[in-house]
């Protein structure tokens, strides 16, 4: 995996010189496969994790073992989760995961709130880090109750392919963005190949009609 540098951020070339110096000092990092476990419900959180590459998707897991997807953090984005356990003294309340090779750094708890006192910029992505996630959670609590699985899919596949249209995840990791089952989420991709919006392989599918399956998204 060809590395990402912490100063190719433009959180980090916005911070002052003392601060920067600071910062890619103390911070550590951690290069993570597809699937590696990055926290676990009830752990303490080390710092703060921002992602250089890759993307990592926090979860819940539900008493019948069901995994339930929060939200993801892109690159250049933080856990808001992690943050509110640094300042507040709180263990992990989630499980955190690596959906693709991924590139994470962590700034340690106490450099991370030195910083936030001194650096506007660190306390404005602080600010943005919580206010994105509201609006993640709102819209996911939108979806989940008030859209069928099929609309719920069909909105997955469009906003996670690449741009050539491939979307590399197992039917498993589907079920478990949707908070649904392996076997609803096999039988909706059949009809969607039936109907040849999509054609499935091992570990991934490829979408042949993008209109389509927004029609299905938004319900038309």
């Amino acid at each position: 995996m060809s590395k990402t540098q912490p100063e190719d951020l433009p959180l980090i070339r916005s911070l002052t010189d003392r601060g920067r110096k600071a910062l890619l000092q103390g911070a550590a990092y951690a290069d993570c496969l597809p699937t590696d476990v990055i926290l676990r419900q009830g752990q303490q959180a080390s710092g703060a994790y921002i992602v250089l590459q890759g993307r990592l998707r926090v979860y819940s897991v539900c008493p019948n073992g069901n995994e339930a997807t929060l939200y993801t953090i892109e690159p250049g984005e933080t856990c808001v989760l992690a943050l509110n356990c640094l300042f507040n003294d709180l263990l992990y309340p989630a499980w955190v995961e690596s959906e693709a090779d991924t590139r994470v750094m962590v700034i340690p708890g106490p450099l991370y709130r030195s910083l936030f006192h001194t650096e506007p910029e660190i306390q404005d992505m602080t600010v943005r880090t919580l206010s994105t996630l509201v609006f993640r959670l709102m819209g996911e609590l939108n979806n989940v109750h008030g859209l069928t699985v099929r609309q719920r899919l069909a909105r997955f596949l469009l906003t996670r392919s690449n741009q050539q249209s491939i979307l590399q995840m197992t039917q498993q990791q589907m079920a478990q963005h949707l908070s649904t089952s392996r076997e609803v989420v096999a039988r909706q991709l059949l009809e969607l190949a039936a109907q040849n919006l999509i054609e499935t392989g091992r570990g991934q599918l490829k979408l042949l009609d993008t209109d389509g399956l927004r029609a299905i998204a938004t319900g038309q």
